[in-house]
């Protein structure tokens, strides 16, 4: 009886001890695969998507080179871990998370926006930034100015393009208004000259995009509230669900680079005219 009794608890201490030292070698999920943490720090390399939108990736059309603040930030961050940051694949809006979930790349570095509908499907790092976005009318065209409530007429039109968040706003913010929709596959800029031409009396655009339209096209919309705008996203790093410690990691650097104020160096550089993207407020207060 008491070899029996020997011999299992020998058992039960062999079985703790071998659990014990296969949590220190690394960290395993629920499903058997090592974290993705622990991928990326065992081949040495961080495998990217990207998709070209300003001002997160600018790809330039004759040399295929990367820019933006997100590309400047991972090559930061990769040089911070001494990891390589690996150009992987150019994906689109429809298929970024997809290559997520085959495991086709580790992240998609180009910032996207948080939303209720993508926080069911994937995970998001800390915001690099947040995206403002306004409401823009033609030039000179008052209506609206301090007066949103007037955009929700049934005379009113408002230039939007399917499955987009201008489309979700008009839907939920000015359900009385017309909308002059277009396929998902239009440019966003088609928004702002269906507004330039009359065609339609008010779009709902990102600062950075409206700004290059004006640029190329002087005195033909305005923003009819620069201090106001009328949703604010938050603009981050996805990868896959689940991956606590890949986040953790990444957030960590994040936050080194955004209270170094490199961050804010990196954003100036991209930053056409001021306030196009708010930066992230940072966490401590400076003694007076």
């Amino acid at each position: 009886m008491k070899n029996t009794i020997f011999l299992a608890l020998v058992l039960v201490l062999s079985t703790f001890s071998l659990t014990s030292c296969a949590a220190s070698s690394g960290s395993v999920q629920s499903h058997g695969k090592p974290s993705l943490r622990d991928q990326v720090i065992e081949s040495g390399k961080i495998r990217c998507g990207y998709l070209a939108y300003l001002p997160g990736c600018i790809k330039d059309p004759n040399t295929g080179k990367l820019s933006g603040i997100g590309i400047d930030v991972m090559e930061l961050i990769g040089k911070k871990l001494g990891l390589k940051v690996e150009w992987t694949e150019e994906v689109g809006w429809g298929t970024m998370m997809e290559g997520l979930r085959t495991n086709r790349y580790d992240i998609v570095v180009t910032p996207v926006w948080t939303n209720a509908n993508r926080a069911k499907l994937i995970s998001f790092s800390k915001p690099l930034y947040y995206s403002p976005v306004f409401i823009f009318a033609r030039k000179g065209d008052r209506r609206f100015k301090n007066h949103w409530e007037q955009i929700n007429d049934p005379k009113i039109i408002i230039s939007t393009i399917d499955g987009t968040t201008g489309e979700l706003i008009a839907r939920a913010d000015f359900p009385q208004a017309k909308r002059l929709s277009m396929p998902e596959t239009a440019d966003v800029s088609q928004n702002l000259l269906n507004v330039a031409t009359g065609k339609a009396d008010v779009t709902f655009a990102e600062a950075t995009n409206a700004h290059r339209f004006m640029r190329n096209n002087p005195e033909q919309i305005e923003n009819i509230n620069p201090t106001k705008p009328i949703r604010l996203f938050a603009a981050c790093w996805i990868f896959g669900r689940d991956e606590f410690e890949f986040k953790s990691m990444l957030d960590t650097v994040l936050d080194e680079v955004i209270n170094s104020g490199a961050m804010d160096k990196i954003i100036s550089k991209y930053e056409k005219a001021p306030h196009e993207v708010y930066r992230v407020a940072l966490p401590y207060q400076l003694p007076k």
